[in-house]
């Protein structure tokens, strides 16, 4: 057939070209075109007083998925929280690596908008639609290199994404299961992948004898995480995956280039209306893979998408690249987190959905003022 070594070329330089888009050295967009980053007006989120807490028992086991099946029409049609619950929601728990315990009380200011509300049971674990999508990421040359090696891996069996230069964001289930933390919180580490070398090439003055076999991981202790009230039962009435994110501080810089988070804006200006993710999918162990895909529907704080996923890839930033027009720069910025699966009535009919938690203004607020410690360096979203 005439014009077919054209198309199996093409077929087969499409893994590629997706990556190189991933990683900016592609422009799929017109010259002319250029989804910007939208300004917000951000609220203010402080800590009003904080107490001492029992220290956890660190039972729990470590559910690498969330389930729920409260899907977007009945996300929709929950009230929003008045002022007092939303300051309630966004307290917060920190435990520390000597197993203390802390829960602080916040003050909103400038609130422009509550959060919303979500429940729900889970009933499967299916997080792939149709042709598996889903690219691992292969050879140094992509996976130390930014956007991917801004993933990193919990000891939880997680994902995390370095938003600072000690900070990793990640799903609040991947460390606490609504009631207590789980297994292995306590002595929680952060691994980043590294090439492992033959011939003793470790720390050997020569490096070109140090051939790269394959990667490994590196680990960091976790001095500190935080973790919303709003996630923990009892708490917040059970309101599901709006608050299914957390804060982990690490002992010590990670020297890496991170990603920062911003504000998620309406599904409808994201280019495309696409988002991205990186995460390792128990499915492929020791790979990191790399997925994009088309938002399908959207509440204010979750949006609904069927990129393809495994448990594994929870926890892991969700992104996209925008026009930075102040810097007058393209930039990458987290605007979600990976949480898990939905299972969703739609007119009768059962339809699953992967499910991100936004980062709303509030969220934003919260979470910038635990890495920076300051609130007038978390004005800009």
């Amino acid at each position: 057939m005439a014009g077919t070594p054209g198309l199996v070329l093409l077929l087969l330089l499409l893994p590629l070209l997706v990556l190189l888009c991933a990683v900016g050295q592609v422009n799929p967009y017109g010259a002319h075109w250029k989804p910007t980053w939208p300004a917000y007006r951000l609220p203010v989120v402080l800590p009003q007083s904080t107490l001492n807490l029992a220290k956890p028992h660190f039972g729990a086991e470590a559910k690498l998925e969330v389930s729920s099946s409260c899907g977007p029409q009945c996300h929709k049609g929950t009230p929003l929280p008045t002022y007092e619950e939303a300051k309630q929601y966004l307290s917060y728990e920190t435990l520390y690596a000597n197993g203390s315990r802390t829960e602080t009380q916040v003050g909103i200011y400038v609130l422009r908008s509550g959060e919303g509300e979500s429940s729900g049971k889970s009933r499967r674990k299916r997080q792939i639609y149709g042709y598996d999508s889903r690219f691992s990421i292969f050879g140094k040359d992509f996976l130390l290199n930014y956007p991917f090696s801004t993933s990193v891996k919990l000891s939880t069996g997680c994902t995390g994404t370095l938003v600072a230069e000690k900070h990793v964001l990640t799903a609040a289930h991947c460390i606490h299961d609504g009631k207590t933390y789980v297994k292995g919180t306590q002595k929680l580490r952060v691994g980043f992948l590294k090439p492992k070398f033959k011939d003793g090439g470790r720390g050997a003055n020569d490096s070109s004898s140090a051939v790269p076999e394959k990667m490994k991981f590196q680990w960091i202790r976790v001095k500190r995480t935080h973790v919303p009230k709003g996630w923990i039962k009892g708490n917040a009435n059970d309101i599901g995956m709006d608050y299914d994110y957390a804060l982990l501080e690490l002992k010590k810089p990670h020297k890496r280039k991170f990603m920062k988070i911003g504000v998620s804006p309406p599904a409808k200006q994201l280019p495309g209306g696409r988002i991205h993710f990186s995460g390792y999918d128990n499915d492929r162990p020791g790979n990191l893979v790399y997925r994009f895909c088309d938002v399908k529907d959207e509440t204010y704080d979750l949006l609904y998408q069927q990129c393809d996923a495994q448990p594994g890839a929870s926890g892991s930033g969700v992104y996209v690249r925008m026009w930075k027009r102040q810097q007058q720069k393209w930039e990458r910025k987290i605007i979600g987190i990976f949480s898990g699966h939905q299972w969703v009535d739609m007119n009768g009919s059962p339809q699953d959905f992967n499910v991100a938690v936004r980062i709303t203004p509030l969220k934003y607020a919260q979470i910038c003022y635990w890495i920076k410690g300051n609130y007038l360096d978390c004005r800009e979203g």
